[in-house]
């Protein structure tokens, strides 16, 4: 009776320790995240307790800031020439196997679909390579849930901003694959205004401003601005009680101003306006203004819908041009006043990236939401509404 009950003794000591002790364990869990939405090239694995293992990216900007935007062949192009590296070095950084992924998170929508086909049937062939399922990812959804992994304190439901080149939207994020939408922009996205307006004013013409992104141009020039008020600015949509942006407007009033400043100091064609600086400070200013209104419209929605406890009232802000400072101190005095956490993730998971795809696929995995072992008529959306 001692010998068994000593052999079992050992017995669960031995099985105890090779799992505590083994790479890895049903408990935590690993997930592969791919991103491809656009020009970036991304991929990470993240395990369920969210710790980033491994990461790697590469970034098309250079090239089509020379093309003077992105041209959507190009970027599939480069996609599909960098992908196999890019996930092939996040695996090895991660010091985990493809055998030991649990699932394979990929953006499905929205983006270039040119560009969304390579990862996903990427992805695709990963799943039945190794055997594993496949989890569909929302681009804006990855965007507004990558808080909960930066803070932990992040519960639903929370309010969220969406701020980048192709998108503009406010939510309020009620749980893992459940948006209500709020309001999104009529035209223009700020990243995409931004890129717009640095090209019109040819900021890349001065060499400390020739490689970088239209909104970091502008930024950057508007904190050298002597005048920010210089130029007149009406900001869009006050009079309307809704959460909807519009920022066509404010893209045509720059016009304007540039047209006549180019006249008024018989400006060369590639020449940039003297007061350029100035122009830079006051766009970025009304831009924050028609941001900041539009959110504390939501908020004060939000309030009267009860749709958000006013103990624990939280503000997401992600998306590139939530990378922007400016628009950030702004949107930090407007938390200040209505009693809102402000929370906005490290300026490189704003970004487009592999992690927040698959901190995503954690969620999903977790709640057991759309994880697919039968995923063959999963196809891409180059658009969605609301979700």
């Amino acid at each position: 009776m001692n010998i068994i009950s000593s052999k079992c003794r050992m017995f669960v000591k031995t099985a105890r320790d090779t799992i505590f002790n083994s790479k890895f364990s049903t408990a935590r869990s690993l997930i592969l995240g791919i991103e491809t939405s656009c020009d970036d090239t991304g991929c990470a694995v993240v395990d369920t307790e969210g710790n980033i293992l491994g990461e790697a990216l590469h970034s098309q900007h250079l090239i089509h800031l020379a093309n003077g935007g992105i041209i959507p062949p190009i970027a599939q192009n480069l996609h599909r020439e960098n992908i196999e590296s890019v996930v092939n070095t996040a695996v090895k950084n991660s010091n985990y196997s493809f055998r030991d992924l649990s699932a394979v998170a990929v953006t499905v929508k929205p983006g270039l679909p040119l560009s969304l086909t390579i990862g996903m049937k990427y992805g695709k062939y990963l799943c039945r390579l190794y055997n594993k399922p496949f989890i569909p990812i929302h681009h804006m959804e990855a965007h507004a849930l990558t808080a909960r992994m930066h803070d932990k304190t992040v519960e639903f439901p929370f309010l969220v901003l969406l701020i980048s080149g192709g998108h503009c939207l406010l939510a309020v994020a009620q749980d893992v694959g459940r948006f209500f939408l709020l309001g999104s922009t009529r035209d223009d996205a700020p990243g995409e205004a931004f890129d717009k307006v640095a090209r019109r004013m040819k900021l890349t013409n001065l060499s400390e401003f020739s490689k970088l992104s239209g909104g970091q141009a502008i930024e950057l020039a508007a904190s050298r601005a002597k005048n920010p008020l210089q130029f007149k600015f009406t900001i869009p949509l006050t009079q309307y009680r809704d959460c909807k942006f519009s920022l066509a407007g404010l893209k045509t009033q720059v016009r304007r101003h540039l047209l006549e400043e180019e006249k008024k100091h018989n400006v060369p064609p590639d020449g940039l306006i003297p007061d350029v600086f100035n122009l830079c400070a006051g766009f970025q200013l009304a831009v924050t203004r028609h941001i900041c209104q539009r959110v504390q419209r939501a908020m004060v929605y939000a309030r009267r819908k009860e749709m958000i406890p006013e103990n624990s009232q939280t503000l997401v802000v992600s998306g590139g041009a939530a990378c922007n400072n400016f628009i950030a101190r702004g949107l930090q005095l407007v938390c200040d006043e209505m009693a809102y956490k402000f929370v906005r993730p490290p300026p490189k998971l704003c970004l487009d990236n592999g992690v927040m795809i698959a901190w995503n696929g954690v969620e999903r995995w977790r709640a057991k939401l759309g994880v697919l072992h039968d995923y063959a008529s999963v196809e891409i959306q180059k658009s969605c509404g609301q979700s």
